[in-house]
């Protein structure tokens, strides 16, 4: 190789002595052959052949023996000879030095290019004991921040010794015990930066399995419910679901001047509500017309909007549903004192409308008052008197069999007059999840049963026309408006085009809405002619909007996840490895007799609404999928 750099020699010529280079580059000690010499640069050669270009001020030491290829090696196992500590000791002090004056006195001569490149070497791999200062020159560490780096990289050498125990652990799916109070954080908040997390990551890479799989089997999980559930509760009820610490007491007041009605009211819910925010009554009028009353629980008589409860309230925004549970968004002694519980007087906020014979309105009237409830009627056993059936035969077997006749003319009317008659959602299926004991029930029920245009026909009224005396009245409000297909909450009152009505605003659950416990504040405020805790001016009912929007959605998608996954447990439950399923598009479809959609891969191109049955298997109930593979086309 040098031949082609210098020109031979003859015998009679002495040898050249080649000089090397001992270079820093980059952080990195390096040596090489001097090709030449240009004072500020150098051209050399590394031990490999690769040529480079370095500058002048790189340079540590210049040499020629020994050679460039032995020269690193001989002085890194001069470097892990030397005695770090004694290093440090000789020149603990607050002056910097150079390298090559600590080298004369470790060793006690002018040192030989081995043994200042040793001394070099040492001290740039040891930072913790020596402060770089320039090149060539360090400052010792002061004893204090020694004594705390030396405990800190013991520290990490424990937690790298403690991770390789927990891999080892994990990978034969053991789960260490120091992960246990742990195990919340590990599944939905993990910190990355953590042993454990750096362990279980380490044993997932092992295992090819995610963390939520590899906890799993080493039986971090044992109820993929409570999987579920915890993670909702961890992101949206941190401190839990209680109300413990907070003093009731006088968010109970119902005021003492109150009028009674002389109405026998009943409500119309399913079997499991226990927040009761609506009842109904009927009382007959001279020349064949009626006076309906609409009664809704009154719970902002007692909560005011500055009290602890409030508080709270505008954080939890709605109660939360989930089948076989419930969050509520009250404390259970407040629902008890406002909701519209049978055989009680209890305070309400009434519409009454007086409707002519062929159920025309004629007026409206707005008041606070109490209500004795005469019945809270159940669906299950409700729809067996109240139906097509025996609506068809002007035969309703049922102690308010009058009076839910009457409400039923008016609700057609009422729909009617929407526009809403042939309504296609009216011909859609609700789901009704029963769960006891892990057991699961799931039945069907057609939206626009009786029961359900009754209740829903009186509520959109009520709503439409309190949102029109808030308007009316310059009293703000919340509204929920539809245009373009698209829902969007204001304080304008604008129009529903689903609903085809001019303004709605939600005032009809205030035991489980803080939309309508708001709006209801105002509602009172008006009919009491005094001021209302809200203003156009202010910024309150836009920040509720916001916050409101933001976890009703949340809500939301918990609940249809939960539903979800009790679809998939009944698959189980009942041991379903084949189920029929209609198209809805492309390969998208619903299962019968469940409210769960998915995609089939398999599935040949195929109209909507056409029936096929297929094979079910894979249920994974961490994840919520489930495997499904298209069988046939089923005859219809």
């Amino acid at each position: 190789m040098l031949a082609r750099l210098f020109k031979p020699l003859s015998p009679a010529t002495p040898a050249i002595k080649l000089m090397n280079v001992f270079y820093e580059e980059e952080g990195t000690f390096k040596v090489g052959v001097i090709l030449a010499d240009n004072i500020t640069s150098l051209q050399v050669e590394a031990p490999h052949g690769k040529r480079s270009k370095i500058k002048g001020a790189s340079v540590l030491l210049k040499f020629d023996v020994p050679p460039q290829s032995e020269f690193m090696r001989i002085a890194q196992k001069t470097a892990d000879e030397l005695d770090l500590s004694f290093l440090w000791e000789c020149c603990v002090t607050d002056a910097e030095f150079a390298s090559d004056t600590l080298a004369t006195d470790y060793f006690g001569h002018s040192p030989n290019p081995v043994e200042a490149a040793a001394v070099l070497i040492r001290l740039h791999a040891a930072p913790m004991y020596f402060y770089k200062k320039g090149r060539g020159r360090y400052k010792a560490a002061p004893p204090e921040a020694l004594k705390s780096a030396l405990a800190s990289q013991d520290k990490k050498r424990l937690q790298a010794e403690q991770q390789s125990q927990y891999v080892s652990l994990l990978t034969t799916l053991t789960l260490p015990d120091e992960f246990r109070p742990q195990l919340a954080e590990l599944l939905y908040q993990p910190d990355k930066s953590s042993t454990e997390w750096k362990a279980l990551d380490a044993a997932c890479a092992v295992m090819k399995l995610s963390a939520l799989k590899l906890l799993e089997k080493c039986g971090a999980i044992p109820s993929s419910h409570e999987y579920h559930f915890n993670r909702f509760l961890l992101e949206y009820f941190p401190g839990g679901m209680g109300f413990d610490t907070l003093n009731i007491s006088n968010d109970l007041i119902t005021p003492s001047d109150l009028p009674v009605a002389n109405v026998a009211a009943f409500s119309i819910d399913d079997a499991s509500t226990t927040e009761i925010d609506d009842a109904f009554s009927v009382t007959p009028l001279p020349f064949g017309s009626i006076r309906i009353g609409i009664h809704i629980a009154a719970p902002a008589l007692g909560i005011g909007s500055g009290s602890p409860l409030n508080e709270v309230v505008a954080k939890r925004l709605s109660t939360v549903y989930m089948p076989g549970d419930k969050i509520t968004m009250l404390p259970e002694p407040v629902i008890h004192h406002y909701t519209l519980c049978e055989d009680r007087l209890c305070p309400v906020l009434s519409m009454y409308l007086e409707v002519a014979d062929d159920f025309t309105i004629t007026t409206t009237h707005s008041c606070i008052e109490q209500v004795r409830i005469a019945a809270n009627l159940r669906h299950d056993t409700l729809e067996q008197h109240f139906n097509e059936h025996t609506l068809a035969g002007n035969a309703i077997d049922h102690p308010f069999g009058q009076e839910l006749r009457a409400l039923w003319g008016f609700a057609c009317r009422m729909e009617s007059l929407r526009g809403k008659s042939n309504d296609s959602n009216n011909d859609k299926i609700d789901y009704s999840f029963n769960v006891k004991d892990d057991h699961v029930m799931i039945t069907e029920r057609r939206r626009g049963s009786p029961i359900d245009k009754l209740v829903a026909e009186l509520m959109i009224l009520v709503n439409t026309e309190w949102g029109k005396q808030l308007a009316d009245g310059g009293v703000a409000g919340i509204y929920r408006n539809q245009s373009g297909g698209k829902v969007r909450m204001s304080t304008s009152p604008s129009p529903h085009q689903g609903l085809g009505v001019a303004q709605y605003a939600w005032t009809s659950s205030p035991l489980r809405r803080y939309i309508d416990l708001i709006n209801q504040r105002q509602l009172i405020a008006l009919l009491r002619r005094e001021e209302p805790p809200y203003t156009r001016e202010g910024d309150e009912l836009l920040i509720v909007i916001r916050d409101f929007e933001a976890v009703y959605e949340a809500y939301g998608d918990f609940q249809r996840s939960m539903e979800r996954y009790w679809c998939l447990r009944w698959l189980l439950q009942e041991s379903i490895n084949r189920i029929g399923a209609q198209v809805l598009k492309e390969n998208l479809v619903r299962l019968d007799r469940l409210p769960l959609v998915m995609r089939v891969p398999s599935l040949p191109d195929m109209p909507p609404e056409t029936h096929v049955e297929l094979e079910i298997s894979q249920i994974d109930l961490l994840e919520l999928t489930c495997d499904a593979r298209f069988v046939r086309k089923m005859d219809t």
